[in-house]
């Protein structure tokens, strides 16, 4: 048994951070394996915005119609992997779903390198369903700096 210095008879008290160190090594794998799991939707790089509108809170819903476009030619509807041609199909009965005009809203994210033309494609065929509100989603500009205009060709 530890005694402590002088001659004095008695029990060393100190505190024993081992188990504290186990549990928060613990707790820090659980926020490691669950983190991943909270993102919603598909990860898509983003453009940069440069005005930094405020961000729709209906984005985050279940019941929102979000068209991901990570790469030309692959489409998803939230999650789901779907061929171009039957984005119609599936959008259709979701916005039935929806019971007010205001929350008819299809979101649409793009890559950076996404063709103009997989885009446009997506949108025509969302309107082609009579949905008037259409969203673009993009990414906020970070930094408080922003790029230079380009010169002027001439």
């Amino acid at each position: 048994m530890g005694m402590s210095g002088g001659g004095s008879s008695g029990f060393a008290s100190e505190i024993n951070v081992t188990p504290m160190v186990d549990i928060m090594l613990v707790l820090l794998i659980i926020f490691m394996v669950v983190t991943p799991l909270l993102q919603h939707g598909i990860t898509v790089a983003l453009p940069q915005n440069t005005l930094n509108p405020d961000e729709d809170p209906r984005i985050i819903k279940e019941s929102s119609v979000v068209i991901s476009i990570p790469a030309n030619g692959e489409y998803y509807l939230g999650k789901i992997r779907v061929p171009q041609e039957d984005i119609k199909t599936k959008v259709g009965p979701m916005l039935e779903k929806m019971k007010t005009d205001e929350d008819r809203i299809v979101y649409i994210k793009s890559g950076v390198n996404v063709s103009y033309g997989d885009v446009v494609n997506v949108i025509n065929e969302v309107r082609a369903l009579g949905v008037d509100k259409i969203g673009l989603v993009a990414d906020k500009k970070k930094g408080g700096a922003s790029a230079p205009a380009p010169a002027p060709a001439g």
